[in-house]
Protein backbone atom coordinates (compact mmCIF):
# COMPACT_ATOMS: atom_id res chain seq x y z
CA UNK A 1 0.00 0.00 0.00
CA UNK A 2 1.17 3.55 -0.64
CA UNK A 3 1.80 6.17 1.98
CA UNK A 4 -1.46 7.91 1.03
CA UNK A 5 -3.56 4.99 2.30
CA UNK A 6 -6.41 6.27 4.43
CA UNK A 7 -8.85 4.49 6.76
CA UNK A 8 -11.66 5.34 4.35
CA UNK A 9 -9.92 3.46 1.53
CA UNK A 10 -9.31 0.46 3.76
CA UNK A 11 -12.97 0.45 4.83
CA UNK A 12 -13.98 0.37 1.16
CA UNK A 13 -11.54 -2.50 0.61
CA UNK A 14 -13.09 -4.32 3.55
CA UNK A 15 -16.55 -3.85 2.01
CA UNK A 16 -15.23 -5.27 -1.23
CA UNK A 17 -13.90 -8.31 0.64
CA UNK A 18 -17.23 -8.77 2.41
CA UNK A 19 -19.07 -8.77 -0.92
CA UNK A 20 -16.59 -11.24 -2.41
CA UNK A 21 -17.01 -13.62 0.52
CA UNK A 22 -20.80 -13.32 0.37
CA UNK A 23 -20.72 -14.15 -3.34
CA UNK A 24 -18.44 -17.07 -2.58
CA UNK A 25 -20.83 -18.38 0.06
CA UNK A 26 -23.74 -17.92 -2.35
CA UNK A 27 -21.89 -19.94 -5.00
CA UNK A 28 -21.44 -22.77 -2.49
CA UNK A 29 -25.17 -22.70 -1.76
CA UNK A 30 -25.99 -22.92 -5.49
CA UNK A 31 -23.53 -25.81 -6.02
CA UNK A 32 -21.31 -23.66 -8.23
CA UNK A 33 -17.54 -23.41 -8.29
CA UNK A 34 -16.58 -21.18 -5.31
CA UNK A 35 -12.84 -21.12 -5.96
CA UNK A 36 -12.77 -18.84 -8.98
CA UNK A 37 -12.12 -15.67 -6.93
CA UNK A 38 -9.91 -17.16 -4.21
CA UNK A 39 -6.75 -15.64 -5.68
CA UNK A 40 -8.41 -12.22 -5.87
CA UNK A 41 -9.67 -12.50 -2.29
CA UNK A 42 -6.20 -13.51 -1.12
CA UNK A 43 -4.65 -10.46 -2.77
CA UNK A 44 -7.30 -8.20 -1.23
CA UNK A 45 -6.66 -9.65 2.23
CA UNK A 46 -2.93 -9.06 1.76
CA UNK A 47 -3.57 -5.46 0.69
CA UNK A 48 -5.82 -4.91 3.70
CA UNK A 49 -3.17 -6.34 6.03
CA UNK A 50 -0.46 -4.12 4.55
CA UNK A 51 -2.74 -1.09 4.87
CA UNK A 52 -3.41 -1.90 8.52
CA UNK A 53 0.30 -2.22 9.21
CA UNK A 54 0.90 1.12 7.53
CA UNK A 55 -1.82 2.81 9.59
CA UNK A 56 -0.47 1.25 12.78
CA UNK A 57 3.00 2.57 11.99
CA UNK A 58 1.53 6.03 11.41
CA UNK A 59 -0.30 5.92 14.74
CA UNK A 60 2.88 4.75 16.46
CA UNK A 61 4.88 7.61 14.92
CA UNK A 62 2.26 10.14 16.01
CA UNK A 63 1.96 8.60 19.48
CA UNK A 64 -1.83 8.36 19.25
CA UNK A 65 -3.62 6.03 21.65
CA UNK A 66 -5.94 3.31 20.35
CA UNK A 67 -9.64 3.99 20.68
CA UNK A 68 -12.19 1.20 20.68
CA UNK A 69 -14.38 3.22 18.34
CA UNK A 70 -11.60 4.29 15.99
CA UNK A 71 -11.42 3.20 12.35
CA UNK A 72 -8.18 1.35 13.00
CA UNK A 73 -9.77 -0.81 15.69
CA UNK A 74 -12.77 -1.47 13.46
CA UNK A 75 -10.49 -2.45 10.57
CA UNK A 76 -8.51 -4.82 12.78
CA UNK A 77 -11.69 -6.56 13.89
CA UNK A 78 -13.04 -6.81 10.35
CA UNK A 79 -9.74 -8.11 8.99
CA UNK A 80 -9.64 -10.79 11.67
CA UNK A 81 -13.24 -11.84 10.94
CA UNK A 82 -12.73 -11.85 7.16
CA UNK A 83 -9.49 -13.81 7.40
CA UNK A 84 -11.10 -16.44 9.64
CA UNK A 85 -14.17 -16.63 7.39
CA UNK A 86 -12.11 -17.07 4.24
CA UNK A 87 -9.95 -19.83 5.72
CA UNK A 88 -12.95 -21.56 7.28
CA UNK A 89 -11.84 -21.26 10.88
CA UNK A 90 -14.92 -19.24 11.89
CA UNK A 91 -18.45 -18.71 10.53
CA UNK A 92 -19.53 -15.37 9.09
CA UNK A 93 -20.32 -12.75 11.71
CA UNK A 94 -23.25 -10.31 11.53
CA UNK A 95 -20.76 -7.48 11.04
CA UNK A 96 -19.39 -9.17 7.91
CA UNK A 97 -22.88 -9.03 6.40
CA UNK A 98 -23.21 -5.26 6.81
CA UNK A 99 -21.33 -2.66 4.75
CA UNK A 100 -19.23 0.12 6.20
CA UNK A 101 -20.61 2.41 3.52
CA UNK A 102 -24.45 2.60 3.59
CA UNK A 103 -24.47 3.21 -0.17
CA UNK A 104 -23.56 -0.47 -0.67
CA UNK A 105 -26.58 -1.81 1.23
CA UNK A 106 -28.39 -2.84 -1.95
CA UNK A 107 -25.33 -4.75 -3.19
CA UNK A 108 -25.03 -6.58 0.11
CA UNK A 109 -28.73 -7.45 0.06
CA UNK A 110 -28.45 -8.82 -3.48
CA UNK A 111 -25.39 -10.89 -2.55
CA UNK A 112 -27.26 -12.47 0.37
CA UNK A 113 -30.35 -13.46 -1.64
CA UNK A 114 -31.03 -17.17 -1.93
CA UNK A 115 -33.09 -18.86 -4.65
CA UNK A 116 -36.59 -19.59 -3.43
CA UNK A 117 -37.87 -23.16 -3.23
CA UNK A 118 -40.69 -22.41 -5.65
CA UNK A 119 -38.44 -21.29 -8.48
CA UNK A 120 -38.85 -23.48 -11.52
CA UNK A 121 -36.16 -24.42 -13.94
CA UNK A 122 -36.57 -23.32 -17.47
CA UNK A 123 -37.61 -26.04 -19.86
CA UNK A 124 -37.48 -26.29 -23.60
CA UNK A 125 -40.14 -28.02 -25.62
CA UNK A 126 -39.09 -29.97 -28.67
CA UNK A 127 -41.33 -30.84 -31.56
CA UNK A 128 -41.48 -34.34 -32.96
CA UNK A 129 -41.54 -32.83 -36.44
CA UNK A 130 -39.75 -29.45 -36.43
CA UNK A 131 -40.58 -28.86 -40.11
CA UNK A 132 -44.33 -28.61 -39.54
CA UNK A 133 -44.29 -25.03 -38.32
CA UNK A 134 -41.81 -24.01 -41.01
CA UNK A 135 -43.99 -25.57 -43.67
CA UNK A 136 -47.00 -23.64 -42.42
CA UNK A 137 -45.16 -20.32 -42.76
CA UNK A 138 -43.35 -21.18 -46.00
CA UNK A 139 -44.18 -19.53 -49.29
CA UNK A 140 -46.09 -21.92 -51.61
CA UNK A 141 -43.83 -20.97 -54.53
CA UNK A 142 -40.71 -21.92 -52.57
CA UNK A 143 -42.32 -25.20 -51.52
CA UNK A 144 -43.11 -26.00 -55.15
CA UNK A 145 -39.55 -25.21 -56.24
CA UNK A 146 -38.11 -27.42 -53.51
CA UNK A 147 -40.45 -30.26 -54.42
CA UNK A 148 -39.44 -29.97 -58.07
CA UNK A 149 -35.77 -29.91 -57.13
CA UNK A 150 -35.94 -33.14 -55.13
CA UNK A 151 -38.47 -34.95 -57.31
CA UNK A 152 -37.61 -38.16 -59.17
CA UNK A 153 -39.15 -37.05 -62.45
CA UNK A 154 -36.02 -35.43 -63.88
CA UNK A 155 -33.03 -37.49 -62.90
CA UNK A 156 -29.68 -37.08 -64.57
CA UNK A 157 -28.70 -39.82 -67.02
CA UNK A 158 -25.68 -40.29 -69.23
CA UNK A 159 -27.88 -41.04 -72.25
CA UNK A 160 -29.86 -38.13 -73.70
CA UNK A 161 -33.58 -38.53 -73.45
CA UNK A 162 -35.28 -39.55 -76.68
CA UNK A 163 -37.88 -37.10 -77.96
CA UNK A 164 -41.49 -38.09 -77.78
CA UNK A 165 -42.54 -39.74 -81.04
CA UNK A 166 -46.26 -39.28 -80.54
CA UNK A 167 -46.34 -35.98 -82.41
CA UNK A 168 -43.74 -36.87 -85.11
CA UNK A 169 -44.52 -37.94 -88.63
CA UNK A 170 -43.18 -41.11 -90.18
CA UNK A 171 -40.53 -39.17 -92.10
CA UNK A 172 -39.38 -37.39 -88.95
CA UNK A 173 -39.19 -40.67 -87.07
CA UNK A 174 -37.20 -42.18 -89.95
CA UNK A 175 -34.82 -39.22 -89.99
CA UNK A 176 -34.38 -39.43 -86.23
CA UNK A 177 -33.44 -43.11 -86.37
CA UNK A 178 -31.05 -42.44 -89.26
CA UNK A 179 -29.36 -39.76 -87.17
CA UNK A 180 -29.08 -42.16 -84.23
CA UNK A 181 -27.53 -44.78 -86.53
CA UNK A 182 -25.05 -42.24 -87.91
CA UNK A 183 -24.01 -41.29 -84.39
CA UNK A 184 -23.58 -44.95 -83.51
CA UNK A 185 -21.54 -45.52 -86.68
CA UNK A 186 -19.33 -42.57 -85.78
CA UNK A 187 -18.80 -43.96 -82.30
CA UNK A 188 -18.01 -47.40 -83.76
CA UNK A 189 -15.50 -45.85 -86.18
CA UNK A 190 -13.79 -44.10 -83.29
CA UNK A 191 -13.74 -47.35 -81.35
CA UNK A 192 -12.34 -49.18 -84.40
CA UNK A 193 -9.54 -46.63 -84.76
CA UNK A 194 -8.67 -47.09 -81.11
CA UNK A 195 -8.60 -50.87 -81.54
CA UNK A 196 -6.36 -50.54 -84.62
CA UNK A 197 -3.96 -48.33 -82.71
CA UNK A 198 -3.86 -50.88 -79.93
CA UNK A 199 -3.18 -53.61 -82.51
CA UNK A 200 -0.28 -51.64 -84.01
CA UNK A 201 1.16 -51.08 -80.56
CA UNK A 202 0.82 -54.79 -79.82
CA UNK A 203 2.65 -55.71 -83.05
CA UNK A 204 5.45 -53.27 -82.27
CA UNK A 205 5.78 -54.67 -78.78
CA UNK A 206 5.91 -58.21 -80.24
CA UNK A 207 8.67 -57.22 -82.68
CA UNK A 208 10.63 -55.64 -79.86
CA UNK A 209 10.29 -58.81 -77.81
CA UNK A 210 11.54 -60.90 -80.76
CA UNK A 211 14.59 -58.67 -81.11
CA UNK A 212 15.30 -58.95 -77.41
CA UNK A 213 15.00 -62.75 -77.66
CA UNK A 214 17.50 -62.81 -80.53
CA UNK A 215 19.94 -60.70 -78.54
CA UNK A 216 19.56 -63.02 -75.57
CA UNK A 217 20.18 -66.02 -77.83
CA UNK A 218 23.37 -64.44 -79.19
CA UNK A 219 24.56 -63.68 -75.68
CA UNK A 220 23.84 -67.24 -74.61
CA UNK A 221 25.81 -68.61 -77.62
CA UNK A 222 28.77 -66.36 -76.79
CA UNK A 223 28.71 -67.53 -73.18
CA UNK A 224 28.69 -71.16 -74.33
CA UNK A 225 31.67 -70.57 -76.65
CA UNK A 226 33.69 -68.86 -73.95
CA UNK A 227 32.80 -71.63 -71.52
CA UNK A 228 34.15 -74.24 -73.99
CA UNK A 229 37.35 -72.24 -74.43
CA UNK A 230 37.82 -72.03 -70.68
CA UNK A 231 37.24 -75.76 -70.31
CA UNK A 232 39.88 -76.56 -72.94
CA UNK A 233 42.38 -74.18 -71.36
CA UNK A 234 41.76 -75.75 -67.96
CA UNK A 235 42.37 -79.21 -69.45
CA UNK A 236 45.66 -78.12 -71.01
CA UNK A 237 46.81 -76.65 -67.72
CA UNK A 238 46.05 -79.94 -66.04
CA UNK A 239 48.14 -81.86 -68.58
CA UNK A 240 51.05 -79.46 -68.16
CA UNK A 241 50.88 -79.85 -64.40
CA UNK A 242 50.92 -83.64 -64.62
CA UNK A 243 53.86 -83.62 -67.04
CA UNK A 244 55.76 -81.23 -64.83
CA UNK A 245 55.32 -83.56 -61.89
CA UNK A 246 56.77 -86.51 -63.93
CA UNK A 247 59.80 -84.53 -65.14
CA UNK A 248 60.66 -83.41 -61.63
CA UNK A 249 60.73 -87.04 -60.53
CA UNK A 250 63.33 -87.99 -63.18
CA UNK A 251 65.44 -84.95 -62.39
CA UNK A 252 65.40 -85.87 -58.71
CA UNK A 253 66.52 -89.45 -59.51
CA UNK A 254 69.38 -88.18 -61.69
CA UNK A 255 70.60 -85.83 -58.97
CA UNK A 256 70.58 -88.62 -56.39
CA UNK A 257 72.59 -90.91 -58.71
CA UNK A 258 75.20 -88.20 -59.20
CA UNK A 259 75.50 -87.70 -55.46
CA UNK A 260 75.92 -91.47 -54.96
CA UNK A 261 78.67 -91.66 -57.57
CA UNK A 262 80.52 -88.77 -55.98
CA UNK A 263 80.36 -90.43 -52.59
CA UNK A 264 81.77 -93.70 -53.97
CA UNK A 265 84.66 -91.89 -55.63
CA UNK A 266 85.49 -89.92 -52.52
CA UNK A 267 85.36 -92.88 -50.19
CA UNK A 268 87.76 -94.95 -52.34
Amino acid sequence: MSSTTSPHQLLLLADHLKLSLLERQRAVTLNLEPNKQDAHITRSLTSLQEGLEHLESQHADLGEADDNNSDLTKLRKQYSDLYAQFHGSAPPTPASRKPNNPALSDDFAAAQERPGPGRRNKSVRFRDNPDEQEQEREDPAEAANRAALFSDQERYTDEPAAPSQDELSNQQIHDYHKQVLREQDSQLDTLGQSVRRQRVLGIQMGDEMDEQNELLTDVEGGVDRHQGTLDRARKRLGNVARKSKGNWSWITIAILICVLVLLIVVLK
